[in-house]
């Protein structure tokens, strides 16, 4: 069995998910590939299903609700840990991160047995391609806001490709993660950093998507300036 588990949770990815899939199982033979779906009305998990038929190396775990981003990482992160993997690559479905640099990733990791190695966007060396300025603004506002309420020296703390430790992931206590949006993202970095973990940025480029729609909505972004203004204000009044 690979040491190291690839994590894509999907819903509504079906124009997407098997182009994707094709290009992780091309650049990561070794690895095991877990598709997270969460009731997918559009048939994602059906495709899933059947392209996991046809290769031993990709599994399927079906959840009966869209729960948001957290809580599918979070099973994922679950099967993981029933299996003995030594390591989880997050990567999203759409396209967006390129499979071909997941064993970089994993190299950096394992190379200096990282906590956390991220596939950062704003770093030098990483880009984003097919945004618009506005979405430039609202990323890096976003990061900035986070760094400076967290205290935080990552640059891309709302980056979905990253490799995590699974040994330092079974002591977060991940029934205690609040955040169901991209947040989560946040949190789980915060956490690893207040811990002293050893964490990586490693520049990427990050591509919009070619086809389906974003997550991205309102929600998740109020959802993600609460959160991070309360732990930012609870750390002030601490005085941590």
């Amino acid at each position: 069995m690979s040491d190291a588990l690839i994590i894509v949770p999907t819903y509504n990815e079906i124009e997407s998910l098997a182009t994707v899939l094709d290009r992780i199982v091309v650049s990561s033979p070794d690895a095991d590939v877990l598709v997270v779906d969460d009731n997918s009305p559009d048939g994602t998990g059906s495709l899933a299903d059947t392209y996991a038929s046809k290769n031993p190396r990709v599994h399927v775990l079906h959840r009966e609700l869209k729960s948001g981003l957290g809580p599918a990482y979070i099973a994922g992160f679950r099967w993981a840990f029933e299996r003995d993997y030594a390591w989880v690559v997050e990567i999203d479905a759409d396209g967006s991160h390129d499979p071909a640099v997941i064993p970089t990733l994993l190299g950096i990791a394992r190379g200096v047995t990282a906590d956390l190695v991220i596939g950062s966007r704003w770093v030098r060396g990483g880009r984003v391609d097919g945004w618009s300025a506005v979405r430039h603004v609202i990323s890096r506002a976003g990061n900035s806001y986070a760094r400076l309420a967290l205290r935080s020296r990552i640059n891309d703390m709302t980056s979905g490709f990253r490799v995590i430790r699974v040994e330092t992931l079974r002591q977060l206590h991940l029934e205690t993660i609040a955040s169901s949006g991209y947040c989560f993202q946040i949190e789980i970095a915060d956490r690893l950093e207040l811990d002293g973990g050893t964490i990586i940025e490693h520049p990427i480029t990050f591509v919009e998507r070619a086809s389906g729609s974003s997550k991205m909505h309102v929600g998740i972004v109020l959802e993600a300036f609460a959160r991070i203004t309360g732990w930012g204000v609870g750390r002030w009044i601490l005085g941590r």
